[in-house]
């Protein structure tokens, strides 16, 4: 064994071997407990960087520990590959969004093989490749043919400078990100998903999820937005119309003095009068080029237009002046509502604005509401004022009141409404799934047949990043035969959303080979659904919902058995650096730093705040520059060993160094000792001198056991073995209890080889050992040995510490009161005093009271 520990040597060595005997391929076995852990997949961006080391260190563990522990550990790897920062690229740099995306893909296999993760590469998928995205237009047309696929309009995201749809990452201050021009809202036809038809399964199942963190699972609700009310019909005057509103606050009904439309609203420019139109169309024209999170923000400007037309209330007969509100959309209830500016702040805020009649209906316990005088609206509980008759009511009973005589009238119904809204999945993009459906102006809209799939992205495209996709000027991909009729037809040159790849990867990866269909139902229902998943809270909305919607409809189209994909959800925290800066060279590279001055001109370096890692700040750090200094190993435990994963990691190159020099420490404890150890496999009784490093050891074993399995609290895991090779460094019965020390040495190496595999199968087999880790398994606790044969006790006199005594752990309360006063550090204050009373808590303290 060598003296010195040679990270690079080792975990070169290490990965050999474990590709050369395909250590971490998987199949199903029956006989065989599974566990599939998976971690989000990446984007191929480049490179790596310690968001990844951290996210697949974590999952690297998991996956490493589990199959230590006896099981069938699916553990796999693939590439999110299509979608917008390719299209950047290839604009940037003039080069082909398919030679970016593999050429990317590539390097960062190579970076991550270097990690030493446990990927059964055998599974490894893209999702911009043929053989995955052929089965995707398969699912679309199952959809299409049950109706959870439709084309409608919808407003997009559009630059009219570049003549394309921009997605909402790509509008900046409201203007296209590559050109600045004002970005407008301008209304095409869209293929969309039907979520909608799930939008009760998909909440109520999330009381199901005990396995994932409470925050997800609330914004998951919210984003659902289950809500209970009424659908109201309001007249238009001088029209047979009418304005229908959903509303939760039925009670406020008769307080209702002006209708807010959305500026999307279909009836909004039919509701415009002559005199009116031309302001109208202004305001219309101007609120949709606005960001839809911005206008529906607490500190955004109310702001809205009068239409020049009149709905009625259908309970009080009052005529209500129809305006167009900013903060109205149409993502929520029907995209009108009725306005109660006495009872809803917002509503209250442009009343005063535009001088609009208030009415109060709800008045609370003490001081009368006068509309003249008050500051903001009242939401809380009340009585029912001005309400017909509903005076008197609380409010609450009034909701239930009132929503039985709009039904009885005909006026309206109780209904029950949803915020989610169906997923909108066409993309005026190139870099996507084409979605298979051919356009005939004899037929319609018809499916690509199943035979004539997949319909293949081709790459001898053009690719300028101007006039919208290069799809729809590729006549060799979009001139087509109609399948039914044999006319000229026109093939759909929009794609999929990115976000429908990785709504189903988790289920290719049971069956990556398989060629008759998206997914192996045999291999599905062995190795679904993913047991632990892994990956960013970002991510807790968008993907994680498409994913559990992909699967019910997997499920429903006899693809797969599973409800849900995930049982178990991590959700990890960041990466983040501090940041630092020259006021005349901008941000700087922690090489660009010397004693807190630029390097570059001498300026002092100005400290900012943590923030995550990011290339545009440059407070990122390579991670291969990180492996090449300390190894692989270093980089891992690190990143485990900084803070608890769902916690954000604050980068610190001294905390680097500490972990490179606790495996040097553990490489010398096992190098120094090894001559002395019995042989492996001996089995040679524990001596009794060693009789407190081996309850240390299998106490050790208990904790990161305990922090490990389902706690993830990898940091304490790390710190409990870091006690224990402290307590073998103490240990100065070594030569005489050599059995006991190479059980705490074997340990140790066990202990840590889910963080930092590669060191320790090295000095597993300097030990002596043959067959690696795995085969030796995850070590288990000995009760006996975690039992004390004696205790040590604290002594207190008047309350403060005077000495420790040590006792049998069993000892009754007389004997360990004896032996507290029979201490002669404890007697030096005791001697010549009076003794008042001696409390003893029992296997802690003792406390002795004198006077």
């Amino acid at each position: 064994m060598q003296d010195r520990y040679d990270a690079a040597a080792i975990e070169c060595k290490w990965q050999d071997i474990w590709v050369k005997n395909q250590t971490f391929k998987v199949s199903e076995e029956e006989d065989r407990r599974k566990f599939y852990l998976l971690e989000m997949f990446p984007y191929p961006s480049g490179r790596i960087h310690m968001g990844h080391v951290r996210n697949y260190s974590i999952g690297d563990v998991v996956a490493r520990f589990k199959r230590l522990q006896g099981y069938n550990v699916l553990h796999p790897m693939g590439w999110d590959a299509f979608g917008m920062p390719a299209e950047n690229a290839a604009i940037q740099h003039g080069t082909h969004p398919a030679k970016w995306t593999y050429e990317n893909i590539d390097n960062m296999r190579v970076q991550l093989k270097k990690m030493g993760f446990s990927y059964d590469w055998d599974r490894e998928l893209a999702t911009c490749d043929v053989d995955y995205y052929r089965w995707e237009q398969l699912i679309f047309l199952r959809m299409l043919e049950r109706g959870l696929a439709y084309k409608k309009s919808s407003f997009v995201n559009w630059c009219p400078a570049c003549q394309t749809v921009l997605a909402n990452e790509q509008v900046e201050d409201d203007c296209c990100w590559r050109c600045d021009t004002g970005v407008e809202q301008k209304e095409l036809e869209q293929w969309f998903f039907k979520i909608t038809d799930y939008a009760e399964e998909l909440l109520q199942e999330t009381h199901n999820l005990t396995g994932w963190p409470e925050p997800v699972l609330t914004m998951q609700r919210n984003w659902i937005g289950k809500s209970f009310g009424c659908e109201i019909d309001f007249p238009r005057e001088g029209s047979a119309e009418t304005i229908r509103v959903f509303t939760t606050r039925q009670d406020t009904l008769f307080g209702a003095t002006f209708m807010s439309l959305a500026p999307e609203h279909p009836m909004a420019l039919a509701l415009a009068t002559d005199e009116r139109r031309a302001e109208v169309e202004a305001f219309i024209a101007r609120v949709k080029k606005q960001d839809k999170l911005k206008r529906t923000s607490d500190e955004l400007e109310k702001e809205g237009v009068f239409t020049g037309s009149y709905c009625i209330n259908p309970v009080t007969g009052q005529r209500m002046p129809v305006f167009l509100a900013n903060f109205v959309l149409m993502d929520y209830g029907t995209g009108a509502v009725m306005a109660v500016p006495t009872h809803d702040q917002r509503d209250f805020d442009f009343a005063r604005k535009y001088d609009l009649p208030m009415t109060v209906v709800i008045q609370p316990e003490g001081d009368l509401l006068d509309p003249e005088q008050m500051e903001e609206a009242w939401t809380g509980p009340g009585t029912m004022v001005h309400s017909g008759q509903f005076d008197g009511l609380g409010n609450d009973e009034a909701k239930e009141r009132i929503a039985a005589f709009l039904d009885e009238k005909g006026l309206g119904k109780k209904t029950v409404n949803f915020r989610l809204r169906d997923w909108g999945v066409s993309r005026q993009r190139y870099w996507g799934t084409p979605i298979p459906v051919i356009y005939c102006d004899a037929c319609g809209v018809i499916p690509v047949p199943e035979q004539d799939l997949p319909v293949v992205l081709p790459h001898d495209v053009e690719f300028s990043g101007e006039g919208g996709s290069p799809l729809a000027a590729n006549e060799s991909f979009y001139k087509v035969d109609c399948p039914r009729c044999g006319q000229s037809a026109r093939r759909e040159t929009d794609t999929f959303d990115t976000f429908v790849e990785s709504s189903w990867y988790f289920a290719r990866y049971a069956c990556p080979g398989f060629a008759s269909g998206p997914v192996d139902r045999k291999a599905a229902e062995y190795w679904l659904p993913v047991d632990q998943y892994i990956g960013g809270i970002e991510h807790a909305v968008m993907h994680l919902l498409y994913a559990r919607f992909f699967t019910k409809v997997m499920r429903d189209l006899g693809m797969m058995e599973v409800d849900e994909p995930f049982k178990n959800l991590l959700t990890q925290g960041m990466v983040c650096m501090e940041t630092r800066s020259c006021p005349e060279h901008g941000w700087l590279l922690p090489e660009e730093v010397r004693d807190d001055k630029c390097a570059r001109c001498g300026s002092e370096a100005e400290t900012g705040r943590n923030e995550k890692m990011s290339k545009s700040k440059k407070n990122v750090v390579d991670p291969d520059s990180l492996i090449e200094r300390y190894g692989a190993d270093t980089a891992r435990l690190f990143s485990l060993f900084a803070a608890p994963p769902e916690k954000d990691l604050e980068w610190n190159e001294q905390g680097v160094e500490g972990c490179y020099r606790f495996l040097n420490r553990v490489w010398r404890a096992v190098s120094e000792n090894l001559d002395a150890l019995p042989e492996a496999g001996s089995t040679a009784p524990f001596e009794e001198a060693g009789r407190a490093l081996r309850r240390q050891t299998h106490r050790t074993i208990k904790k990161v056991t305990e922090d490990v399995d389902g706690r993830f609290h990898f940091n304490t895991a790390i710190a409990a073995v870091m006690e224990l090779v402290n307590a073998i460094y103490g240990f100065e019965a070594k030569a005489e209890c050599p059995a006991t020390l190479r059980e705490a040495l074997e340990t140790v190496v066990r202990l840590l080889a889910p963080f930092v595999p590669h060191v320790s199968e090295e000095l597993w087999s300097c030990l002596g050992h043959e067959g690696g880790l795995e085969k030796a398994g995850w070590p288990a606790w000995v009760e006996e040995a975690l039992a004390e044969q004696e205790k040590t006790i604290v002594v207190q006199v008047n309350g403060k510490m005077r000495g420790k005594v040590t006792v049998p752990a069993d000892a009754d309360e007389e004997t360990v009161r004896k032996t507290a006063l029979a201490d002669s550090n404890v007697a030096r204050f005791v001697d010549g005093k009076t003794l008042r009373k001696v409390i003893v808590v029992p296997g802690r303290l003792v406390n002795v009271v004198v006077g």
